[in-house]
């Protein structure tokens, strides 16, 4: 088979699991942290520098790629693996959160989205047929169904978009003709454990290879997006990989890890790291902070990576205050090793038994941006 999950073990005090995902590029260790690689590219590092810092999976958007530089081109390059250089595996996501986000831009009917290209205004026309056949142009290991990301608070709106989402589920399942690719289904519900609990049992029914959890960091509370993986936690099929799309800053790691999440992704790390933010054990911080001006320790001393084998705070925020570009390709390297190395830590205490005391005890230290003063 071209892909599988092989679950390994599950902890014993909470839903955490660990296993490992066999694709046709690689194997993915789980649970997995994959850095975003939006047009093709993790911004300013290269693909030697992911498979330095043992990236096992990235994912790529369907919607930007389509628009530019066309499935069509990166097809006739053999696919996303060749056109990138990128030999491990890669996701794709459908396009559905992008083309759902150009509010006053698209219109959605029942049978697919019509939308203008945030680039040039064109007009495109998305339809979970059309959206299938851009994947597997693209060629990624792991494609995601075609859905709505609905407000996740509208009750009744929901409603309706899950019945939208459910046809859409069907239809790019019949679309589907690679058997080398794995289509995910996408769960939707907003923050309504009801609509969750329908989703995922309709889904599930559909036997996909794997799970997309869809609509949740939306602007919902922490603890509603953790109540609804507990909803369905026991309703996905526990052989099959989880995914929660779009969330990945460290706590959540863990307290979404602790509720039965398999596959994260997330613009978190890259995105504050071109801005001068940095992930430490303590939590989040600023370098171009003036404390910084004259430190010669490295970011973390016991890091790693090689900006903090390599350099000094001092060095670092100068260069970011210069607007040097190679500040953002450091930022990135650290904050990047810092979450894959963490999910290493994570998935190393569940096969060992202790995922229970290690989320303690890295919690106990962590500060997340909103409770910092």
């Amino acid at each position: 088979m071209p892909f599988s999950f092989e679950l390994l073990t599950e902890d014993t005090h909470t839903a955490a699991r660990a296993g490992v995902i066999h694709t046709p590029h690689g194997d993915i260790p789980t649970p997995v942290f994959a850095p975003v690689g939006t047009q093709a590219t993790v911004k300013t590092l290269t693909p030697a520098d992911l498979q330095e810092l043992g990236a096992t999976l990235i994912l790529s958007n369907t919607y930007h790629l389509y628009l530019r530089p066309g499935a069509d081109l990166i097809a006739d390059f053999g696919g996303l693996h060749h056109f990138m250089q990128w030999p491990r595996p890669i996701l794709t996501d459908s396009g559905g959160f992008q083309v759902f986000s150009l509010e006053g831009l698209r219109k959605i009917d029942d049978d697919g989205v019509t939308f203008r290209s945030h680039i040039d205004g064109s007009y495109h026309r998305f339809t979970p047929e059309v959206v299938i056949g851009i994947q597997e142009k693209l060629g990624a290991d792991i494609i995601m169904a075609f859905d709505e990301c609905p407000p996740p608070h509208d009750y009744e709106y929901n409603v309706k978009s899950l019945e939208r989402t459910h046809r859409w589920a069907e239809r790019c399942k019949a679309a589907q003709t690679r058997s080398d690719q794995a289509l995910y289904g996408i769960v939707q519900g907003g923050i309504f454990a009801d609509l969750r609990a329908q989703s995922a049992e309709f889904l599930a029914e559909l036997d996909f290879p794997g799970y997309g959890i869809g609509g949740l960091s939306v602007g919902e509370t922490k603890a509603q997006m953790h109540e609804m993986l507990e909803v369905m936690h026991p309703i996905l099929p526990r052989h099959k990989p989880r995914y929660l799309m779009g969330v990945g800053s460290p706590e959540d790691l863990f307290e979404c890890v602790a509720r039965g999440v398999d596959q994260f992704d997330c613009v978190l790390p890259t995105r504050i790291a071109r801005n001068g933010a940095v992930f430490t054990k303590q939590g989040r911080v600023n370098l171009r902070n003036a404390r910084f001006a004259a430190d010669k320790n490295p970011i973390e001393p016991d890091c790693q990576c090689y900006t903090c084998r390599t350099f000094s705070l001092a060095y670092l925020r100068h260069l970011l205050m210069a607007e040097e570009i190679l500040a953002l390709r450091l930022t990135t390297l650290h904050n990047l090793h810092f979450m894959l190395d963490t999910m290493r830590r994570i998935r190393q205490s569940i096969l060992a038994g202790t995922f229970l005391s290690y989320k303690d005890d890295f919690l106990a230290t962590y500060r997340p941006v909103k409770s910092r003063q």
